[in-house]
């Protein structure tokens, strides 16, 4: 499992790489909630998630989305406002691998 590391501010646009796969993380604050969009390979994957704790980001096989990501609070179970991204709220990539154990 990995840690992607986040900033504290209302929004942000990171480019990684996760098995391989050239990923775009969009992330914004919004009075409703925080929500992402997922581009792999420069193409938009899955826009306007709703980041909740412990819920899986991409879920659906057929995005061709390997592995999966998800938002953990580390110290307790609210869902992730920016303020505390990459302290108390904290974005994980899981392979397909760990993720069937």
């Amino acid at each position: 499992m990995l840690e992607i590391s986040l900033e504290p501010v209302k929004g942000q646009t990171l480019h990684v790489s996760l098995s391989g796969q050239r990923v775009t993380l969009r992330i914004n604050q919004r009075t409703s909630g925080m929500f992402i969009d997922i581009g792999v390979d420069e193409i938009w994957i899955a826009q306007g998630i709703l980041c909740l704790n412990c819920n899986r980001l991409v879920r659906y096989p057929h995005l061709k989305f390997s592995g999966e990501l998800f938002f953990v609070d580390i110290k307790g179970s609210c869902d992730p406002i920016y303020d505390e991204l990459g302290k108390r709220y904290k974005l994980f990539y899981a392979t397909s691998e760990e993720m069937a154990r």
